[in-house]
């Protein structure tokens, strides 16, 4: 297998391209023992190179730029190191670990620059850190990427600090001593184990401001495949999320019953006195459930109401929950409301093309494609558990906006709140949302006493956040060999971005950029203006395909929705690689031609060469079978996925063999990208052919693993070749999203090219072939007034 050459990474200590130079400050924080903290910051940005075709704002400045912007004020207090007189490293990391594999990639950083075996760093996850203010969100595919740098140089100075310890102790000078395996070693054979000068490394004046960390590629750990340091508690059953727990003595549970429509709420408890009665049953009461962004928000409409049910075991709680009759006060979703009707509300906003099609000189091709609703669906339900007393509260949840969920829960409960940050068995975009972690604080406070909470398969796929529907409508023109333009426009079910992102775009809005005015869309306008910041800062074509254009028109519909992995990215750039396989066919080219002749840069073509070899791209195969292609690029990495699809049963439809490369610029941990691009292989094969919501008389049917059809071992491929290019530049990319749009579209083109059809709704197999679960009757019954 040949590897394109690459270019050479930067000089150590030089700044990357564009906005990525950043200058370096860093001081002691006084501790027992040697603790260090570090600063980063944004210098002057090197000029944009002019770009083929109509630039787009993420050329300029993508998601990921702005979420290291907005934390711009609080980044001198953003990474701390500590050294155990044991000769342990640890870190608290202010990011949320749900799966991504941060963890051990900052632990790689730690290892490789202070020179120590991994099993001697410890990353944990932060608690809510207030003075973060902005800086404390996980998303955009952005925690490699913000703190690679400061990791880097706090771990460098911790370094020089302990050589200069040494210095001291062996009264020798620096230079000539190294460190090697957690030891500081002399010319003339002393040695001094990092533990030993734990205390000693404490001396201000011996602290090495000017450390300079270590120059790419001569670290043992970095770029090369290493093992999850959580995995064995994972696979064992040692790993301790949130309803492991037992922080509190004597918490009691409680589970809450819902309303049978979105944002319901509850009209009367027709049978308190006896479920009361029940065995274990301690108390219940009547909660604010949370809706919108930041707990409620009277501009998403009422509150949405449920009623908490607090026992001794969680068993006893979920009989008493299902125990209740009560009648409920609809929601604001229409009664009516189905797939059919919200498609032709999101074309009735979908915004015109410009580029006119001239009969006889112009050619163009065109889609419609619907999206339908998705779960997150996360291993790990929402659990949360909350202590709240008089003189203050403690909840601990795995949440991604640790600050904003402590400063909203201290608002409604009146009084201090501390905020555990627990890892997350997966998110997705789910746990941007601290929704568990709210209505745990309200349930403690209502009956006086902790508890933990438990959030139910079922109540989280119709009640919790989801992927908003959309509709894309994508066309391109041509003439004479060459494509003229490509213009994108997506109509959504409005995205909720009201859990954090919004203080981080504000705060990024009001910094020093050395940019043209277009190329920064921020908007400070509410939801509507984040979202389209969010659009227009992650969804770019990476085709030269002239007049450019990709804009979104979102419906304020009373759904409760979240980022999906990739969030804009999986559909629009999707439907977009599925109009190349189309608009190449139109052409009459292959699809894998087309994309190097109109790829914008060497680097993509690259890496799309690369997965074309390593797929045996074009060898024949059965009729009913086919390849796929798709590429993406995001976040300063880039992707392309080609895949084999067995569709002789057009219902029944199985992705046999997949072959994924990525170059991410600088690859920390090769195995966990390989890990991060496999789910979002899985989930694109999911949302493609299997998976998603039913919209039906206003709320969604799937209420289990067993309807809401998420792939099995049995739909992964049998084959799967992952490979992670080599360095191409001098810092990481982001990699956690960026698997998703690329195998959306090679998904779709396969199972288009073995089918023979155009695929315009997704999923693709889509049948209600399971009964729902009861919403309406009997004990859970509507009241219309």
């Amino acid at each position: 297998m040949s590897t394109a050459a690459s270019p050479a990474p930067p000089a150590p200590g030089s700044p990357g391209p564009g906005l990525d130079r950043r200058r370096f400050l860093t001081y002691l924080v006084g501790a027992p023992t040697l603790a260090v903290a570090v600063s980063y910051g944004l210098g002057p940005s090197a000029a944009v190179a002019a770009i083929p075709g109509s630039p787009e704002s993420a050329d300029f400045m993508d998601l990921g730029d702005i979420l290291i912007l907005g934390a711009k004020a609080t980044e001198s207090q953003l990474i701390q190191l500590v050294l155990e007189e044991d000769g342990t490293v640890s870190c608290a990391l202010p990011r949320e670990e749900v799966g991504q594999g941060i963890t051990t990639a900052v632990a790689m950083l730690i290892a490789d620059e202070l020179d120590l075996p991994l099993s001697k760093v410890r990353v944990t996850v932060a608690d809510a850190r207030p003075e973060l203010l902005t800086g404390q969100l996980t998303g955009g595919s952005n925690t490699i990427r913000s703190v690679y740098e400061p990791v880097r140089q706090a771990a460098a100075t911790m370094r020089g600090t302990l050589v200069a310890a040494a210095a001291q102790r062996f009264g020798s000078p620096r230079r000539g001593l190294r460190t090697q395996d957690g030891v500081v070693r002399s010319p003339d054979g002393a040695t001094a184990s990092y533990g030993s000068l734990a205390r000693a490394a404490t001396d201000p004046r011996l602290f090495a401001r000017a450390a300079a960390p270590k120059a790419l590629g001569t670290g043992a750990l970095v770029g090369t495949p290493q093992n999850r340091v959580d995995a064995r508690a994972m696979v064992t059953g040692q790993m301790k999320y949130t309803n492991d727990l037992e922080p509190v003595p004597g918490a009691l549970r409680a589970m809450v019953r819902r309303p049978t429509t979105i944002r319901g709420r509850v009209d009367q408890i027709l049978n308190e006195a006896a479920v009361r009665k029940m065995p274990g049953v301690v108390d219940l009461a009547v909660v604010d459930l949370s809706v919108g962004g930041l707990g409620d928000d009277a501009a998403v409409g009422p509150r949405s109401t449920g009623v908490a049910v607090v026992a001794e075991t969680f068993g006893q709680a979920l009989d008493a929950k299902e125990a209740l009759e009560v009648t409920w006060l609809p929601g604001p979703v229409d009664p009516a409301e189905d797939d059919a009707s919200l498609k032709e509300k999101l074309r009735a906003v979908q915004l015109p093309f410009a580029v006119p099609v001239v009969p006889g000189v112009t050619e163009a091709v065109e889609g419609e494609f619907y999206f339908h609703f998705a779960s997150h669906a996360p291993l790990e339900t929402n659990t949360a558990i909350a202590d709240v007393r008089a003189d203050g509260a403690d909840v601990w949840a795995g949440t991604k906006v640790p600050v904003v969920a402590q400063q909203t829960i201290e608002q409604e409960l009146g009084v201090p709140v501390k905020l555990h940050v627990v890892q997350g068995g997966g998110s997705f975009g789910r746990r941007l949302f601290f929704d568990g972690a709210l209505e745990a604080a309200r349930i403690s406070k209502a009956v006086g006493k902790p508890v933990k909470v438990m959030m139910t398969r079922i109540d989280d796929m119709r009640h919790g956040r989801a992927r908003a529907a959309s509709v894309n409508h994508v066309r391109l023109t041509h003439a004479a060999g060459q494509v003229l333009s490509m213009e994108q426009r997506v109509a959504s079910v409005e995205t909720d971005f009201r859990h954090g992102l919004g203080e981080i775009i504000t705060a990024a809005g009001g910094a020093q950029l050395n940019l043209p005015a277009a190329a920064l869309p921020v908007s400070l306008g509410g939801n509507a203006s984040f979202a389209q910041t969010v659009f227009l800062t992650t969804v770019k074509s990476p085709y030269q395909f002239g007049q450019t254009s990709q804009l979104l028109n979102e419906l304020a519909l009373p759904f409760n929705t979240a980022s999906w992995r990739s969030v804009y990215s999986a559909n629009a750039r999707g439907a977009e690689e599925i109009m190349v396989d189309e608009l190449a066919a139109a052409m009459g080219k292959d699809p894998a031609a087309f994309r190097l002749e109109f790829l914008s840069d060497e680097r993509q073509r690259a890496v799309l060469q690369e997965v074309l070899e390593l797929g045996e791209w074009g060898k024949r195969m059965p009729a009913g079978t086919a390849q796929g292609l798709g590429f993406h690029e995001e976040y300063k990495s880039m992707t392309a996925c080609l895949v084999e699809i067995d569709a002789r049963d057009p219902q029944d439809p199985r992705v046999t063999r997949a072959s994924i490369v990525a170059d991410v610029g600088l690859p920390i941990n090769p195995r966990g990208l390989e890990a991060q691009l496999q789910g979002g292989l899985t989930d694109a094969i999911g949302t493609c052919l299997r998976t998603g919501l039913h919209l039906e008389d206003g709320g969604f049917l799937e209420g289990s693993y067993s309807q809401f059809h998420f792939p099995r071992q049995a739909d992964s491929p049998p084959r799967l070749d992952v490979v992670i290019l080599p360095a191409t530049t001098g810092e990481p990319g982001g990699a956690g999203e960026l698997g998703v749009p690329a195998a959306f579209g090679a998904v779709a083109n396969a199972y288009a090219r073995a089918t023979g059809t155009k695929p315009r709704s997704f999923p693709i197999v889509f049948p209600v072939d399971f009964t729902p679960f009861p919403t309406g009757t009997g004990s859970t019954r509507v009241n219309p007034r």
